[in-house]
Order: structure tokens, then C-alpha cells, then sequence
């Protein structure tokens, strides 16, 4: 989903260089996976009335405007560090944008919870070199994990997608949760067990219809 770390230093070195349009091409090269995090997480009722793309214009000027800050103490990683500002912006939005009737969010919560389960998360990781027959049967598996995923709780469901659709390190899935590297290994070990638990089930009572 994020483009390389080492792709994403060496954009870095340019902007520290002061090499010209170095900051747009830093930037350019994260807007789809910050539009992607943005479709994932944004209520789809508020989607009726905020296009996703206005948000992602939103991330990326805040984005611009602090990277001095950033590069003058990077803490984290660059990709966590624009997504930490995509969270925040989203939550932003979601205040601005939900009805009186639904719950409001805690502005203190690291990121958003995901706020459609049954959005096809994996479906955009399909390998398009595939042949047709082989990309409808990756379709089915992935359908199948998808709606294992769904009946997860949203804390192993969260886990599972920092680490396998977002592609965050544990490290980083450890900042992005406030947790220590140990215990992010834990819940997502946990979630993995639970998630394998749930899917030899409907293989079971696949087996046991057919």
C-alpha cells in the first residue's frame, strides 16, 4: 500500500537538499495510498457528502506544511507519520459531517475505527497477472478471509489490517495502537489464531453441506 522506505528516504534526502519540486514529488508519491486509507476509514454515510479526494487534498497540504517539523524530528517513519495526519484528518471530518444521532468520536483515539466492515478491504492486492481463472479463484479466497475478517472484534480485525493491507511493521503497528512492540505482537498473533480458528469452520461446514 506505501510506496518503499527506501524510495520514500531518498525523496526525503531531496526535500533536506532543498531540491526543486522535491516536496511535490514526495507527496505525489503518497496520494494513493493516503486515498486509499481515506475510502477505508471514511464512514460511508459522511462519503455521500465529502468527496474522498477533497480529504486527501486536505492530508497532503497539512502534510506539506508541517514536513520541516518533521524532518527536523522524525520520530517515526515518514509513511506513519502521513498517516497519523490522514487519522486525524478523517476523525476531523467525521465530526464536521455526522448527524446530531450518531456516536461521536474521541479525538483522542490513536486512529479511526474502521467504519464499514464489509467494504472489500483485500480486494485491490488481487494480482491482475494472473490469469482469469486463477484471479476468480484468489476472488474467492480473498472474499473468504474478507468475510472471516468481518466477524472478528474490531481490535483483531484492526490488527490484522495495519499489518496485512496497510503493510505496517510491528514496530509501526505498535506506535499507530500505543502499544508496546511486545504486546502489538501479541493481539496480532491472537487475531491471526481467531481468524485461522474462524475460517477452519466455514471449511468444515463447506465440507459437511457438501
Amino acid at each position: 500500500m506505501w510506496p518503499e522506505e527506501s524510495a520514500t528516504q531518498k525523496w526525503l534526502e531531496d526535500v533536506r537538499r532543498g531540491e526543486a519540486g522535491a516536496v511535490d514529488r514526495l507527496l505525489a508519491s503518497y496520494r494513493r495510498a493516503v486515498q486509499m486509507l481515506v475510502q477505508m476509514r471514511l464512514d460511508r454515510q459522511v462519503r455521500r457528502r465529502v468527496d474522498v479526494s477533497d480529504v486527501v487534498q486536505e492530508v497532503l497540504w497539512e502534510a506539506s506544511r508541517r514536513l520541516q517539523d518533521y524532518l527536523a524530528n522524525p520520530v517515526m517513519s515518514f509513511r506513519l507519520w502521513i498517516r497519523q495526519i490522514a487519522c486525524d484528518r478523517i476523525i476531523d471530518t467525521h465530526r464536521r459531517h455526522r448527524t446530531a444521532a450518531k456516536r461521536s468520536v474521541d479525538r483522542e483515539q490513536s486512529l479511526p475505527r474502521l467504519t464499514d466492515r464489509t467494504v472489500p478491504i483485500f480486494r485491490a492486492m488481487i494480482d491482475p497477472e494472473l490469469t482469469p481463472a486463477a484471479q476468480a479463484a484468489q476472488r474467492e479466497l480473498v472474499a473468504c478471509v474478507e468475510s472471516a475478517i468481518s466477524r472478528l472484534s474490531d481490535q483483531d480485525a484492526e490488527v490484522l489490517i495495519l499489518r496485512h493491507y496497510e503493510r505496517l511493521s510491528n514496530q509501526e503497528v505498535a506506535q499507530a495502537l500505543g502499544l508496546s512492540e511486545a504486546a502489538a505482537g501479541m493481539r496480532y498473533l491472537r487475531a491471526v489464531r481467531r481468524l485461522r480458528t474462524l475460517l477452519a469452520e466455514k471449511v468444515s461446514q463447506e465440507s459437511e453441506t457438501a
